[in-house]
């Protein structure tokens, strides 16, 4: 095999450095030591990279041709090299992160992003998940992480770190017979709009569409309003209910606004109460298991990124 790790560093030093004593001392070594190892894989290749007539070697063009594919691979072994002492380190094979679908839309893709950059042989998992199934995951050991809506209760079971919030806003379709049967009613009042002529009992009265758990046990009782809800485990599948004027349904507001900017969704309009519940949204761990290298590094940057946006992130109940 012609070329190894090592006439690979020397092939690409003498065509940077120009030269042979510039490489050598790039590599620390003595001229003839780098010399001999270009000779040797030449003879290897049965053809010379660098032309010798001239003060200093200049490159054939069978050694630009060669260049592209030699820098790749010594990329690929720095980045192997540095994979294999990130593991000695502590870093996890694979970091599986469970997300609660609300926050798909919340600041956690630059954090990946950047952590990518830091270990790219890392692997990545994101799983979308109800927030009780997001946890349920996390405690199970599927996921290492899970980012979700503060909890009712703190448990003891779990770290956590604060890196930011969510407003949610309770909507429903512009054409909602609720929405049309309080304009008919203002126009008939003589009124020129129906805004603000809703009220608490049009949430428990109107169906409600909920993202829950698949176990029809659980849910979240905070933001179950109606006496009669539909329920999915999915986001998407929420929002085309809603828009399709099946119900109304809590969201957040960085999810929804482009909808209510299209004007296939409308903030519920209301006489007598504010439309909007802050939530902190929280990256969570389990303290019974500890976290890998990775793991701590993507909250490190959601706090940095939360904190960066505005958001001080100021609890965090480590744990580890």
């Amino acid at each position: 095999m012609a070329f190894s790790s090592d006439n690979i560093q020397v092939f690409l030093s003498v065509l940077d450095q120009g030269s042979f004593s510039a490489a050598a001392r790039s590599l620390s070594r003595v001229p003839s030591a780098v010399s001999m190892a270009i000779a040797h894989l030449e003879a290897e290749l049965d053809m010379p990279l660098f032309d010798r007539s001239g003060r200093e070697p200049r490159p054939t063009a069978a050694a630009r041709a060669l260049e592209p594919q030699a820098r790749l691979l010594a990329g690929q072994l720095q980045q192997l090299n540095a994979q294999a002492l990130s593991l000695t380190q502590g870093l996890e094979e694979r970091l599986t992160v469970a997300i609660a679908p609300e926050l798909l839309a919340s600041r956690w893709t630059e954090p990946i992003a950047a952590l990518a950059r830091e270990y790219p042989l890392l692997q990545v998992e994101v799983l979308a998940a109800p927030q009780v199934d997001a946890l349920e995951l996390l405690h199970t050991g599927r996921a290492q992480l899970a980012l979700v809506f503060e909890r009712p209760s703190i448990d003891g079971r779990e770290g956590f770190q604060e890196v930011g919030s969510e407003t949610l806003v309770a909507v429903m379709a512009p054409d909602h017979p609720v929405l049309q049967a309080a304009r008919a009613a203002a126009a008939a009042r003589g009124e020129a709009s129906a805004l603000a002529q809703l009220r608490e009992e049009h949430l428990t009265t109107t169906r409600q569409i909920v993202v829950a758990s698949r176990d029809l046990a659980q849910i979240d009782r905070r933001f179950v309003f109606a006496r009669h809800h539909w329920r999915t485990d999915n986001h998407l599948a929420a929002l085309g209910l809603i828009e399709a004027g099946l119900g109304w349904g809590w969201q957040p507001r960085a999810l929804v606004q482009p909808r209510i900017d299209a004007g296939t969704l409308v903030e519920m309009p209301f006489e007598n109460l504010s439309n909007g519940t802050a939530l902190w949204v929280d990256v969570v761990w389990s303290k019974e298991r500890p976290l890998g290298l990775g793991a701590r590094r993507f909250v490190d940057l959601m706090a940095h990124d939360a904190h960066r946006a505005g958001h001080p992130a100021e609890q965090n109940c480590s744990g580890t």
